[in-house]
């Protein structure tokens, strides 16, 4: 993890990711332990029958995990997905999607990173697990 606090603020670390910002993800919590993201419902993200596109919904839930792995590497270290698997329970019609991601596993070689993703009522929208590639570092 940096050592310099600024480049781990909620912002800083949304303007590393630019295509999440066009999305308009917002970034709530950043910490190594939990990483908090969420994504309104607009009729432009949406599919037939003004359905939050599932495309979406995943780049919420990579965004918030690439976040969580990123905030959980050895200093010096970058990070890349390797793997991703994404399940969908529900639809979103409405509301703020929100994102939850922990690490499972923070390893020399990978991290692996489990999110959950709600509806406003809280009610399981998606659960995606990835696993991402510890690159160079201490």
């Amino acid at each position: 993890m940096p050592d310099d606090s600024d480049t781990t603020t909620p912002d800083t670390l949304l303007a590393a990711v630019p295509f999440a910002g066009e999305l308009g993800l917002t970034l709530e919590e950043a910490t190594p332990a939990r990483v908090v993201a969420g994504l309104a419902w607009s009729p432009r993200l949406c599919t037939a029958g003004g359905v939050l596109h599932g495309g979406a919904l995943m780049t919420l839930a990579d965004t918030a995990g690439a976040v969580c792995a990123f905030l959980n590497l050895p200093p010096g270290a970058a990070t890349s997905t390797v793997e991703s698997s994404t399940h969908f329970f529900r639809p979103v019609r409405s509301g703020t999607a929100h994102a939850e991601a922990r690490p499972l596993h923070a390893g020399r070689s990978f991290v692996v990173v489990e999110t959950e993703v709600r509806d406003e009522e809280g009610r399981a929208v998606g659960r995606t697990v990835q696993t991402q590639a510890v690159l160079g570092g201490g």
